[in-house]
């Protein structure tokens, strides 16, 4: 049974022979025994409120906190019967933000969500609107607007700099150098006729 410790402020001690959850940092946590389903609910809602977050994220963070797994499992599976986990959703979600806000190339996005859990199919579906025109027009806006920030660079290093920053978004290599030699060549040629050599 837990007593008081005064040297703690009245908070609770715990003794040697009952041991102290470390799932409840919640609501729930004045409670001596607290319900692990009602500890796991707390948390997911916490969790979910400040963004969405796979089943995985999600189940990684309740074994964090020591929460029972089949608490978790319980859980977790009647917050996907409401809707409120949904790895499609949240796969297609994340690849329609990432993709278009920061023009992360779909190898990139597969990484990002395999490493949040998400499985093939719902990886699959999500990226089936990020075909090789899509990626191709993504990682052309992206140099283009890379560019504009290097006129006083040579050629060349506007090119390395430009593809290592589209690698970095996962874009594949022979993409990356067709890209950024049109743009670089196209803004070079502009340049060019903007600024003819004298005769």
């Amino acid at each position: 049974m837990a007593r008081r410790n005064p040297a703690a402020g009245g908070g609770v001690a715990h003794s040697a022979s009952q041991p102290e959850p470390t799932y409840s940092d919640d609501p729930a946590r004045n409670d001596p025994e607290p319900d692990p389903d009602s500890v796991a609910r707390t948390i997911c809602l916490r969790l979910l409120t400040v963004r969405a977050r796979s089943r995985a994220e999600l189940s990684d963070e309740l074994r964090k906190r020591n929460v029972p797994d089949d608490a978790a499992e319980r859980v977790l599976d009647r917050l996907t019967e409401v809707g409120l986990v949904d790895d499609q959703a949240f796969a297609v979600d994340f690849v329609q933000a990432k993709h278009a806000e920061r023009g992360l190339a779909a190898r990139e996005l597969t990484r990002q969500l395999r490493l949040k859990g998400v499985g093939g199919d719902a990886i699959d579906a999500a990226l089936a609107d990020v075909g090789e025109e899509a990626e191709r027009a993504s990682a052309r806006r992206l140099a283009e607007r890379k560019l504009k920030g290097m006129a006083g660079l040579d050629s060349q290093a506007q090119i390395r700099r430009i593809a290592g920053m589209l690698a970095r978004k996962g874009y594949p290599s022979g993409l990356t150098f067709q890209v950024v030699r049109e743009v670089v060549g196209e803004a070079a040629a502009e340049l060019m006729d903007d600024d003819p050599m004298p005769t």
